[in-house]
């Protein structure tokens, strides 16, 4: 662990955003800070000051200023910026350093030939449907929904929505028709605005059934707008009114409605594994600050970039990507199969638009690896300067991998965070060397600490991650939440006055993290804690072994319980003794003989969330006895299906 691929180039501080912001914190502040670390610690202890910082530094536009930075530092209930009005989408289409004919939309996908919008062409197409939403009687307030893939006209959408001060939610169109009418029965909807289906790689997939149901399910639509993105020609559903109708041509002047800093933007949702998805309301300020810093500060995005996440609008990494133009970045939007025609396909994507940040998933890039794919061999990667990885603890081989086979001077940074904050709050920074399987630090602002069991902050052992001091992008609530119960509940009731985010960290002394998966999925055995993440990593190692899952089931009278770990294999192949015993060796001898399961099955695949996190948690449970209805919420995985062998199994065991 640790050895370092990347260093940062000798005059970092001349050429990087957060070089320039060293040199203003010095000119306009006074402030010195000698490296990181410092100022760090800085933004995490002087909260007003930073954060006043980010706020002057990067010129926010406001309708009225604030009249002070943050109410208190307790938590949940710091009220961020009162007295401020001001409005995301305006913010966002400022588009800092590009002019009108610049690109800064570049959308390709499998459905249709490519789109790109300029700064001129985007500030045109919200100005044309904010005035539609207008015609429909959208109103502040009023929450607009979307069925619809990542495309320009979902971007365009939310940016009109936000101008209104109107509330806007996305579902991407592989949802089915129960996950969505889970999310947005409790939001209520006035409009929706779906596609007709998409292509997945070869596929098409009709989504008609799907939106009439969803329709059927929600009393309070008063509109609903039909994309014809699978099938131009087709008409919109019947009483539905065509996207080029809410689009057409007006001479209504574009607006923004002031709103408070804390006024809700949209509303993000818990992947909902059991139970009812959480509607996690973020607001207009609290995001821009927060994606601001990150991708200006962090990921060192600007005007000559060109910025690229793999996600879908059902992942929080969307609604970060599509901030990109607020520090004068391009986004690259991508709708498809990623693995369509083979794993080369997003390289050479990268390779066609200019890509400067490729930005993806843990499983994407082990997967590459595993196919023994070389990206710098099949694509010029020349303009990549940055790979981001999420969705999952990236290992110490993923990293080497990324070195050797995409570009040995660019920096890749592995970031963590959740829908909770829609943000990372550990991740990269360009003054600062990369080690092998470490994510860099601590993000600026982001107080992150690890805890032991009686909650004291522990450094270089396992821990509770928690952030112990509040950021502006926490959520403004839940909604429907009036007293703010459920939202205390989900994250302080640990530890009082600290969010506790539900991951294993491990903090080192130079302040770089490791996580090592969801602490509600943990192995304990014998009181030893185990992540998960280094779990896989020796075990989807092997080149027989395609996924798995681990769980821990505890035992009542206080014994080591049973470790059982459930792996897919390569097409063709069937476990047998051999293959067993070689998963244990490995594990054994990679990890510990704690690691070493105490029994292996073959299933055919691992149960997963639409944004591909693995289920632990709702394996457990099946496998405990708990129904399967019961145990996950089935609309929000990508394969249902796959819960069945487990119930199988807890059945036969019972």
């Amino acid at each position: 662990m640790g050895d370092v691929l990347w260093t940062p180039p000798a005059d970092v501080r001349e050429r990087s955003r957060i070089g320039n912001y060293l040199r203003w914190l010095r000119e306009h502040r006074g402030l010195n800070f000698a490296d990181y670390d410092e100022l760090w610690r800085w933004s995490v202890t002087d909260l007003d000051a930073f954060w006043r910082s980010v706020w002057d530094h990067f010129e926010v536009v406001a309708h009225t200023p604030p009249t002070a930075t943050l109410t208190a530092l307790g938590m949940p209930g710091t009220r961020w910026f009162p007295g401020a009005t001001l409005n995301y989408a305006e913010n966002v289409l400022r588009m800092p350093g590009l002019a009108d004919d610049d690109p800064v939309v570049i959308a390709h996908g499998q459905t249709r030939p490519p789109v790109t919008l300029t700064a001129a062409e985007l500030r045109e197409r919200v100005r044309r449907v904010a005035a539609g939403l207008r015609r429909l009687g959208v109103v502040a307030g009023d929450r607009v929904a979307a069925y619809a893939p990542n495309i320009p006209e979902t971007y365009v959408l939310m940016l009109a929505t936000a101008s209104l001060g109107a509330v806007f939610s996305s579902c991407a169109p592989e949802f089915g028709t129960r996950s969505v009418t889970d999310r947005w029965r409790q939001i209520e909807p006035k409009v929706l605005v779906a596609v007709d289906g998409y292509r997945y790689g070869d596929r098409s997939v009709d989504r008609r059934g799907e939106v009439a149901a969803i329709r059927a399910a929600l009393p309070t639509l008063a509109y609903t707008v039909g994309i014809s993105y699978l099938d131009p020609a087709g008409p919109p559903p019947e009483g539905a009114i065509g996207w080029d109708d809410l689009a057409a041509a007006t001479d209504e002047p574009a607006s923004f409605a002031p709103v408070p800093f804390d006024h809700p933007l949209y509303v993000l949702y818990s992947s909902g594994t059991t139970g009812l998805p959480k509607p996690i309301v973020h607001g207009h300020g609290g995001i821009l600050l927060e994606h601001l810093k990150m991708l200006a500060l962090h990921h060192d995005l600007g005007p000559s970039d060109r910025f690229f996440w793999f996600t879908t609008t059902g992942w929080m990494m969307w609604n970060f990507l599509v901030s990109g133009p607020a520090v004068g970045a391009a986004i690259v939007l991508f709708d498809g199969n990623p693995g369509h025609p083979d794993l080369a396909a997003l390289w050479r994507l990268a390779a066609r638009t200019g890509t400067t940040y490729f930005g993806t998933s843990a499983p994407f890039l082990l997967a590459c690896r595993k196919a023994g794919l070389v990206p710098r061999e099949v694509a010029d990667l020349s303009a990549l300067r940055g790979v981001g990885s999420t969705g999952a603890p990236l290992p110490a081989e993923g990293f080497r991998w990324v070195y050797e086979n995409v570009g040995d001077d660019l920096q890749l940074q592995s970031l963590s965070g959740g829908t909770d904050v829609c943000t990372g709050f550990v991740g990269g920074v360009p003054l600062l060397p990369v080690h092998a399987g470490e994510i860099t630090c601590r993000a600026l602002g982001a107080r992150v600490e690890a805890r032991s069991a009686d909650g004291t902050p522990v450094v270089g052992e396992l821990g509770e991650l928690v952030i112990a001091a509040p950021m502006p992008s926490m959520p403004v609530g839940f909604w429907n939440d009036p007293d703010g119960r459920r939202y205390r509940e989900a994250y302080f009731e640990t530890y009082p006055g600290v969010w506790r985010h539900g991951d294993w960290i491990t903090i080192n002394e130079r302040g770089g993290c490791v996580i090592t998966g969801r602490s509600d999925a943990t192995l304990n055995r014998g009181g030893v804690r185990l992540g998960t993440a280094e779990f896989y990593s020796v075990v989807e190692g092997l080149d027989e072994v395609v996924d798995s899952v681990v769980v821990h089931l505890e035992d009542d009278e206080g014994g080591a319980g049973e470790l059982l770990l459930f792996v897919v294999l390569a097409d063709g192949l069937a476990l047998d003794d051999g293959l067993r015993a070689r998963i244990c060796r490995e594990l054994r001898t990679a990890l510990s003989p704690r690691h070493v399961p105490d029994e292996i099955h073959q299933v055919r695949a691992v149960p997963r969330t639409l944004s591909a996190k693995k289920l632990e948690v709702p394996v457990k449970k099946i496998l405990t006895g708990v129904p399967v209805d019961r145990a996950a919420a089935t609309g929000a995985l990508a394969n249902p299906e796959s819960l069945a062998a487990f119930a199988a199994f807890a059945q036969r065991r019972a």
